[in-house]
């Protein structure tokens, strides 16, 4: 009899048989689920390899996780990254002076012109077009 890479439980397999079912799911989840009910099914590492199209070494490292971590292991850590700098008032701000009176010889705002104006008030010390329109799109 082969191996049995990862053992699921009766509750696991059934959250990850509906998980596949459902319409919509991050490619990256699918195929960790598909990988995981495959590896349960004691086929080995490159026969799965070749059927969620990666390699054994990231099989047997997610095996590894899900030991570790269980069902958590199906979602991606929060990835570090540089702090925000603009805080809640001044996001209020920003949104408020999106929702006012363009500028003279505008018809309405561009990002870059609200990160820059948002700058200029001392909203922040600096601001991106990209950031700007990232908080205005949470906001809405």
């Amino acid at each position: 009899m082969a191996k049995r890479h990862v053992t699921l439980t009766d509750e696991h397999q059934t959250y990850l048989r509906q998980l596949l079912t459902k319409g919509t799911l991050p490619v990256k989840t699918f195929k960790r689920a598909t990988a995981l009910l495959e590896l349960n099914q004691a086929k080995t590492y490159k026969e799965v390899a070749k059927t969620v199209d990666l390699t054994t070494t990231t099989l047997a490292d997610w095996a590894a996780k899900y030991q570790k971590t269980q069902l958590e292991f199906l979602l991606d850590a929060p990835r570090s990254g540089r702090p925000i700098e603009i805080n809640p008032e001044s996001r209020a701000k920003l949104t408020a002076l999106a929702c006012s009176q363009a500028p003279d010889g505008r018809s309405q705002w561009s990002l870059r012109l609200l990160a820059n104006k948002a700058v200029e008030l001392g909203y922040c010390e600096h601001l991106s077009h990209n950031q700007a329109g990232v908080i205005l799109k949470k906001m809405s």
